[in-house]
């Protein structure tokens, strides 16, 4: 379940408004070099923001300094720029030299001076609006990518898009995933390598998720990579999802299974791993699509894959046999640690189930996970299996029993 849903929902965004504390970062001249938090390859210490979450790591964090707690009160607005919107804005702008790309709802894309603010092009892809109806959760996109003079938006409709970032005319755009189904596209895409790698939605209405790699000049697709196991029938793309369909039973297929990657993508040219977040299940009961129970992968699993393949490398599943609609696709950072005296390779999560975890980047291990906010429906996760105790109501109900976090999650976006 995506964060635009219920009540929580950031109703009705009117205009993107940029403060001067931002004009401030595109004016400045000079990169700064302090070193604060904990370090990834490739820290960024531009002035730019030319990633989803700037540095490789996501980490969305700027070493800047020209703005600190004794120039802060002399900020102001310098100017701003309406998108003309009553639906969500949850993109993060990338900054390119001095120019800011932004997406708005409708996977709209808006190209800023960032002194001036005054608009160099937009671009709609002009998603018909009755498609709507095949989401769950608003027509609002979480952001664009950049690479090589060139911009990436994944389409609500389910298109990939590489526009020219000079003047936002159309490179190439090609379709991800099948019209006829319940698929939308309102994450960001990422940039791992040579590809472009673009996830979807839709595990509420049916769907079988998966992410796909496509070049990044061409447009071609480089590979996929299911979620889920599909029918047994019809055979299994890989031995990979042979394995995990040995943690479904029924005919889970039937009802698409879910595990859909609307969200967290993360890639380490270091290792060379990308890294995905999954989501729920299709539908979020599990008597339902996996009767006798089972693990379901990789639901609300992180999982590995080998950038240029799509090849499975390893995973860890936050929320085995996940029913509350606990997503694992929230944003995903990596970092290096220095843990009991020794600098570890970490990837960290703050799911929908209320754990905070740390793992091993290089292999998966479990390093530690623990409560950041409250939750019964497990007493902890046991540190050897890796896995979480539940506690005795969180899958029996009798009469009313609340379970949190509830479905809106103990962390979204």
């Amino acid at each position: 379940m995506q964060s635009e849903n219920f009540i929580f929902i950031k109703h009705s965004v009117k205009g993107f408004v940029f403060l001067a504390s931002l004009l401030a970062i595109a004016a400045c001249g000079t990169d700064s070099n302090s070193n604060i938090g904990p370090n990834v390859s490739a820290k960024s210490t531009s002035v730019e923001w030319v990633r989803h979450g700037n540095d490789n790591g996501e980490q969305r964090f700027s070493t800047l300094d020209q703005i600190d707690k004794k120039s802060v009160k002399n900020l102001g607005l310098s100017w701003y720029f309406n998108i003309p919107t009553r639906r969500g804005i949850e993109a993060t702008p990338l900054m390119v030299g001095r120019t800011l790309y932004v997406s708005g709802s409708w996977s709209i894309v808006y190209a800023l001076d960032a002194v001036t603010g005054d608009k160099k092009w937009v671009y709609d892809p002009k998603v018909d609006r009755a498609f709507l109806a095949k989401g769950c959760c608003d027509a609002v996109n979480r952001g664009v990518a950049y690479s090589d003079g060139k911009i990436f938006v994944g389409a609500y409709d389910g298109r990939l898009i590489a526009l020219n970032a000079k003047d936002g005319s159309v490179l190439w755009d090609v379709q991800t995933t099948d019209r006829n189904e319940s698929y939308t596209i309102t994450g960001a895409p990422r940039i791992a390598g040579d590809n472009v790698v673009i996830g979807n939605g839709g595990a509420e209405l049916g769907v079988r998720g998966y992410v796909s790699a496509y070049n990044t000049n061409t447009g071609k697709m480089a590979w996929r990579f299911y979620t889920v196991p599909g029918d047994p029938a019809k055979g299994f793309e890989n031995e990979t999802l042979a394995a995990a369909a040995k943690t479904w039973n029924g005919e889970w297929w039937r009802w698409g299974g879910g595990g859909t990657v609307w969200d967290a993508i993360v890639y380490d040219p270091e290792l060379d791993l990308l890294y995905i977040g999954v989501g729920n299940g299709s539908p979020w009961n599990q008597s339902l699509r996996s009767p006798a129970g089972g693990d379901n992968l990789f639901l609300a699993s992180i999982v590995a894959l080998k950038p240029n393949t799509g090849e499975y490398v390893w995973h860890y599943q936050t929320t085995p046999g996940e029913t509350w609609d606990f997503t694992a696709t929230q944003h995903i950072m990596l970092a290096d640690l220095k843990i009991d005296g020794v600098m570890r390779k970490v990837l960290m999560q703050a799911p929908k189930n209320g754990f905070f975890y740390v793992l091993d980047r290089q292999t998966g291990e479990l390093i530690s996970a623990e409560p950041f906010t409250s939750l019964n429906w497990a007493t902890h996760v046991d540190q050897k299996t890796g896995r979480p105790v539940e506690t005795h109501s969180a899958r029996v109900f009798d009469g009313v029993t609340p379970v949190l976090p509830a479905m809106g999650g103990g962390h979204n976006w």
